[in-house]
């Protein structure tokens, strides 16, 4: 559905350049739920605008259902935002106006009349269960009902595509939940393209299908969400993923070197990786009993990602050197992937 070809934007500054984004490359599929996640600065805001033409990529090609939006006119890229519906960290809503002049204020710009433009913004309101306070202002309403209001601003206009830009930042994990689990079921309900630009991996990892990683402008990996969170090959990437879990925290008890971490010379301090169904598998006490290694696990962690266990346990195996070799060995087949940290 959405392609983008070795776009670039540049900001110019009175401090020089900005390479805001640099020759990046993405194929988005219809239907699907694909994460943009970086750290601040990254680039990623810039790329999301640069896939409705808010900005305007200097090289580079943006095709949506087949077009270059790049080389359309003024008239024709209009008519093709219109299949974009996009959502804001602060909700962007006219205070001076109800939930449902907000939500009708698009319609009103595509001159549909009163009675079509009341039927679809009751029915808008209905899908984000809020019904009961159309005759509301957008100060009497929480932060998650805000937004949820802004999300059926945006499906107004009954877009392809739903981009959003940092749309949970400004809530609580509570209501962060419910705003995920609403484009969760809007993706499955409308068949809607959604696009979601976030800092946080749990946001990701949560609805996401597939995850692009953005950092200094560039998407440096990209993949399936479980293949990106069972084999991170970026630093970046790694680091995202220990923000969903204290497994970060290894490396400040190494740093320091911490008495949990300090081995002998017939020990070694590994992390086991379990994937998919091995999960399952009596593995650590098949190493004991087969093999003669003790395994004392000083971090345990399972993260169900697309209903697929996926574990990490950082442990001190304790045995012969030839022992042990034939341990991680043992995992290594059993496809749980092996790393030695010390």
């Amino acid at each position: 559905m959405i392609r983008l070809e070795h776009v670039t934007k540049t900001f110019l500054t009175k401090n020089g350049n900005v390479h805001a984004v640099k020759d990046v490359s993405l194929e988005i599929q219809d239907g699907e739920i694909f994460g943009i996640i970086g750290f601040s600065g990254a680039g990623k805001s810039t790329l999301v605008r640069c896939i409705n033409l808010l900005e305007k990529p200097e090289s580079g090609a943006v095709i949506f259902e087949g077009r270059d939006l790049l080389k359309l006119s003024d008239k024709e890229l209009r008519a093709q935002r219109q299949q974009m519906g996009m959502i804001f960290q602060h909700f962007n809503l006219m205070r001076s106006r109800t939930i449902y002049e907000n939500i009708a204020f698009p319609l009103r710009h595509m001159r549909l009349k009163e009675d079509e433009i009341e039927k679809r913004v009751m029915s808008l309101l209905e899908l984000i269960e809020l019904k009961d306070r159309k005759d509301s202002y957008p100060s009497q309403l929480s932060g998650g009902q805000k937004q949820r209001v802004a999300i059926a601003r945006a499906l107004a206009s009954r877009p392809k595509v739903l981009l959003c830009d940092e749309a949970t930042s400004a809530l609580d994990p509570h209501t962060t939940q419910q705003i995920l689990q609403l484009i969760k079921r809007i993706n499955k309900e409308l068949n809607l393209t959604v696009i979601l630009i976030t800092h946080e991996m749990a946001v990701v990892k949560d609805i996401c299908d597939r995850v692009a990683v953005m950092e200094n402008g560039k998407v440096v990996e990209e993949g399936n969400i479980v293949d990106v969170f069972s084999h991170p090959k970026m630093p970046v990437t790694k680091n995202f993923i220990n923000t969903t879990n204290n497994l970060g925290k290894i490396q400040d008890l190494l740093d320091s070197n911490h008495p949990l971490v300090q081995i002998e010379k017939n020990q070694k301090l590994v992390k086991l990786s379990y994937q998919s169904t091995n999960t399952k598998e009596a593995l650590i006490s098949t190493l004991s009993r087969e093999y003669d290694v003790d395994c004392s696990i000083i971090f345990g962690n399972v993260e169900i990602v697309h209903e697929v266990p996926l574990g990490v346990l950082v442990c001190v195996l304790t045995g012969s050197d030839e022992n042990i070799e034939k341990a991680l060995e043992i995992c290594r087949q059993n496809k749980v992937s092996v790393e030695v940290i010390k």
